[in-house]
């Protein structure tokens, strides 16, 4: 149930995220979508190893505590907060962040320090 409602937000997030929005300055409004488009791939490819068995307990815990949250402050809800400014806050996307951690924190029991 949980992972349903996860996978569901994330992708409600990469969808309304990718659509195609004027902005002020074209060359800041592709610089900002060719940012969030790097950053989705890399918080994908994050999740992807966070869901598979083969993922060592090591690396969950490094991109769990500090990968993942780096990647989303830094470049994913920076970009997204340019391409969609009224659809988002900076808040509503660091409570996003949370319960996406805190999902694989619970799941696979991992404390960060």
């Amino acid at each position: 149930m949980k992972t349903k409602l996860i996978i569901a937000l994330l992708l409600a997030i990469s969808i309304t995220g990718c659509q195609k929005q004027q902005a002020e300055d074209p060359k800041t409004h592709a610089a900002a979508e060719t940012q969030f488009k790097k950053s989705d791939i890399i918080i994908g490819s994050y999740l992807d190893k966070l869901d598979s068995p083969n993922t060592s307990k090591a690396e969950q815990i490094n991109i769990i505590c500090k990968d993942y949250p780096t990647e989303y402050k830094t470049n994913y809800m920076p970009s997204l907060l340019k391409l969609q400014p009224n659809d988002y806050t900076e808040a509503q996307l660091l409570k996003d962040l949370d319960i996406a951690l805190n999902y694989y924190k619970e799941k696979l029991s991992i404390t960060c320090e």
